[in-house]
């Protein structure tokens, strides 16, 4: 892993290093931006067994699962594993944070979705507007089975839905603009739902929260990565280091401006090294002597990509349908 505690400025020279006794520094991570790299990972503690047990269980006794994803991850922030085990239940993803992911990458996935079958909305819960928008298309759904199997059949008035999703995808802050109220904790942490709870929003609609699920394997080391950076998984399970530098090389390579005018960057040429201990001196994340702070830089990246500062984003391609 790169970078950890100081970082020795004279490193960057081109002058021969001294022979020393002291360790080497470790060289920057070497992302490939946009490939598959590394093993399989997992983060399944034990109450997201018993979460997804009882999901498969409870499932029977609702209309509708509504699916929360973020945006930026599209095909990464879902669990098929748990999607599999749900069969034939009518289901709605909704890819949330549309307003944080890149809209030329949206179009694609949206193409995507329409020839994968499932119905979906990219959305913003804070909007009032998409809420309504999805609560329309959540009863058409349910009413398009229904008659399917029973042509002519009264339209359903009242409705019970459940809402799943990996931790910090926004459930909790769904199932409160639909409820008008503080009905769920909500965080800007993963896992605040650790257990399965009915909310009536009204005598018409009652819905069903339950914990943040992950997958029981997440693939590669690059989709692990992803999910750290939307704080699907928590910062203390792999670190700050890896998501923050890979967020760097994204963002350069995309040439964001929002990036570089975010800590006064000159341009999109400077290496990884170059641009941590550019934000480092920028933002005064510097320790004793002037030495750079890298964790404290780590930490200030990861902050402002989750609150949308860096640029708009989306991880990955639509695969080959």
């Amino acid at each position: 892993m790169l970078l950890t505690g100081m970082v020795n400025p004279k490193k960057y020279t081109k002058e021969k290093s001294v022979p020393s006794k002291k360790k080497a520094p470790k060289p920057a991570p070497n992302f490939k931006i946009d490939a598959e790299p590394g093993a399989a990972f997992n983060w399944f503690p034990g109450h997201m067994l018993k979460a997804m047990r009882e999901i498969k269980t409870r499932a029977a006794m609702v209309d509708l699962v509504i699916e929360i994803r973020d945006a930026r991850v599209p095909i990464v922030s879902g669990n098929k594993t748990l999607n599999n085990s749900l069969n034939n239940k009518s289901r709605l993803i909704l890819l949330n944070k549309v307003n944080l992911a890149d809209p030329e990458a949206v179009a694609k996935w949206e193409e995507w979705f329409k020839k994968e079958g499932t119905p979906f909305m990219f959305i913003n819960v804070l909007e009032k507007s998409n809420m309504k928008l999805v609560m329309t298309r959540a009863r058409q759904i349910i009413q398009e089975k229904r008659t399917a199997s029973n042509e002519g059949i009264e339209a359903k008035t009242k409705f019970k839905f459940m809402i799943i999703g990996l931790p910090n995808t926004g459930k909790s802050t769904f199932i409160n603009q639909l409820a008008n109220r503080n009905a769920t904790k909500t965080a800007d942490k993963p896992g605040q739902t650790r257990v399965q709870l009915w909310v009536m929003v009204d005598e018409d609609l009652q819905l069903l929260d339950t914990p943040g699920v992950m997958p029981p394997q997440i693939d590669t080391d690059e989709h692990k990565i992803w999910l750290s950076a939307i704080n699907a998984i928590p910062d203390e399970i792999i670190g700050e280091e890896d998501p923050a530098c890979y967020l760097i090389k994204y963002f350069m390579k995309r040439k964001s401006q929002a990036f570089l005018e975010r800590y006064k960057l000159e341009n999109f040429d400077l290496g990884l090294e170059e641009v941590i201990l550019k934000i480092a001196t920028v933002r005064g994340c510097l320790k004793a002597k002037g030495l750079p702070d890298v964790d404290r830089v780590y930490k200030l990246i990861l902050m402002d990509f989750r609150a949308g500062e860096l640029g708009k984003a989306c991880f990955g391609n639509p695969p080959k349908v």
